[in-house]
Parts: structure tokens; C-alpha cells; sequence
């Protein structure tokens, strides 16, 4: 074989190499917390004042806000603050990032 042309094939074999995506950043990848539509929903709970665990008094981040928005279903009825509003377009960029962002977790 001809030194050029192996010279050739192995300066495109590194470049193919350092070109290729990561893992980390194909599209699959999880977005990183703080970002995209999940996260803006997420902030637009907290604005309202839910807090994260505070399910029992109403107030729960997941369970009273981030869950009925997701789910298009009405806030539970021990919910006393009101549900922030959130286009749909938002709501299916978060569902087409995460789909199981906002979905109940299954009781054990």
C-alpha cells in the first residue's frame, strides 16, 4: 500500500474520531436542571409559591402544581394557591424533553 494513502486514511480516521458526537451529547441526553421548558415550568411553580414537599398543606411543588399542569387536570381541591399559567406549546416541549416529567410516581 502507498505510505500517502495510509497517511491519508489515518489523519481521517482521527478526524472522524474527534468529530463524532459524545455520548453526552447526543440528543437523548437528558437536558441539564435549569434548563428548557420543564425547568421553566418548574420556576413558574415556584413563582406561584409552591414548595417542593409541601403537598400536605396544599402547597406542594410536584404533587399540587407541576402534576396538574402536566396531566391538564385541575389542582387537587386542598391546593389554596392558584396554578400558574402555562401555554400548551410550553407543556408539550416539556413532554417531548421528559416524558415522564410531571407523572405521578406509582404507589409501592
Amino acid at each position: 500500500m502507498n505510505p500517502m494513502r495510509i497517511s491519508t486514511l489515518a489523519v481521517c480516521a482521527v478526524l472522524v474520531a474527534f468529530t463524532a458526537p459524545s455520548r453526552a451529547q447526543t440528543p437523548a441526553a437528558a437536558p441539564k436542571k435549569g434548563s428548557g421548558a420543564c425547568a421553566q415550568i418548574t420556576a413558574a411553580c415556584s413563582k406561584a409559591g409552591f414548595i417542593p414537599g409541601d403537598y400536605k398543606t396544599g402547597n406542594g411543588l410536584h404533587a399540587d402544581c407541576i402534576d396538574p399542569i402536566m396531566g391538564g387536570t385541575p389542582p387537587p381541591h386542598k391546593t389554596k394557591l392558584t396554578l400558574p399559567q402555562v401555554s400548551p406549546a410550553l407543556v408539550a416541549a416539556c413532554k417531548a424533553q421528559q416524558p415522564g416529567f410531571g407523572q405521578p410516581k406509582p404507589p409501592k
